[in-house]
């Protein structure tokens, strides 16, 4: 029986995320309304995924220490922001903290029950439009990033880092399949990867430095079809 602590300040929130996720089959659902308040709950009741607002009234961005904080505590906690932030820098920030995914406020159900369901199973969540203005971000702030690294090579690292395979690339993109597969082999030998796994893994290095998904300093690819 899976059971989900829900953090947030808001009562009409609470409510939509108890409907979704009793929807979803979910057996026990605990509620908090302030950071204290969630990280009491989330040490005597010890979840198994978390859903957390970053931003509560009269604490800022005090999600983001929360997050810090449960993941001290546990550091392979499925932990969904659940956030009105859309700021690629927060998004970013969130990440490093040890968020495993992110979805904003204003999606659909039904992107909300995917991202639970995607960090329940351990794997990150980042939807498209979101991913490519943190790869952007991050390459600006990151000297590790080459040069030679096109703003069309950083969203295709964005997509492989969302798991998508090349065909799904190539649709996302408006461009064929045999050009996808050239770009990759390019982005191959820009970023010295051996091997896709290896590509995939460097992709998501630039969404994410977070410590501890998985205790090796670095997320898994999710939801990746060859």
């Amino acid at each position: 029986m899976t059971r989900v602590l829900v953090i947030d300040d808001h009562s009409i929130v609470l409510e939509g995320c108890r409907h979704i996720l009793e929807d979803a089959g979910v057996g026990k659902i605990f509620e908090a309304r302030s950071v204290v308040a969630g990280y009491r709950l989330y040490r005597r009741e010890r979840p198994d995924v978390v859903i957390v607002d970053l931003a509560m009234q009269g604490q800022g961005l005090g999600g983001l220490d929360l997050i810090r904080r449960m993941r001290q505590q546990d550091s392979r906690l499925p932990i969904l922001v659940f956030s009105m932030h859309g700021d690629p820098v927060i998004v970013s920030r969130a990440f490093e903290a040890g968020a495993t995914g992110y979805l904003l406020k204003d999606s659909l159900p039904e992107d909300m029950l995917e991202a639970f369901e995607t960090v329940r199973r351990g794997k990150p969540y980042l939807n498209h439009e979101l991913a490519v203005q943190v790869v952007l971000i991050e390459s600006r702030n990151r000297s590790n990033v080459p040069a030679g690294v096109t703003p069309r090579e950083l969203q295709v690292l964005a997509l492989l880092a969302e798991g998508k395979s090349y065909s799904e690339i190539a649709g996302n993109l408006g461009v064929s399949y045999k050009t996808v597969v050239n770009g990759c082999s390019q982005l191959k030998a820009k970023l010295g990867a051996r091997n896709l796994p290896e590509l995939i893994r460097m992709s998501l290095e630039y969404i994410s430095s977070s410590p501890s998904q998985n205790g090796r300093g670095r997320v898994e690819p999710a939801r990746f079809r060859k």
